[in-house]
């Protein structure tokens, strides 16, 4: 069976989310339409922003999932992609801290998507 290969975030804003989240993984769009944009992560692997049921994509609505970034290396490399996006204007949620899988902290995009930095598994 094949693996999942495309992960959908809604947001409310297609163009403010891309700019977002370039600047926040410093990578550019491979596909890019009024209402959908995909980032390739790892070939044939799509993280996509899409505004087709933007009516969710608002802060105040309960996230239950979370788009995650494993950075390799010690705990410091956790903190220092935190310093990192502090600087880029991000919202915090959980400041950098010490859990059962390692050190992490979890941010938000501008439609409230939890985003967690942790350590390689």
């Amino acid at each position: 069976m094949p693996a999942p290969n495309l992960f959908l975030i809604y947001v409310s804003d297609a163009e403010a989310a891309t700019a977002f989240y370039s600047n926040l993984f410093e990578i550019e769009p491979t596909f890019t339409s009024p209402r959908y944009v995909a980032f390739e992560v790892a070939p044939g692997v799509l993280f996509a922003l899409w505004t087709g049921r933007n009516e969710h994509a608002v802060p105040n609505t309960p996230r239950t999932s979370e788009l995650g970034l494993m950075v390799p290396g010690p705990a410091s490399a956790v903190d220092e992609t935190f310093t990192s996006w502090v600087s880029k204007g991000v919202q915090v949620v959980e400041e950098p801290h010490d859990d059962v899988f390692g050190r992490t902290f979890v941010v938000t995009d501008p439609d409230g998507n939890l985003i967690r930095v942790s350590p390689v598994d």
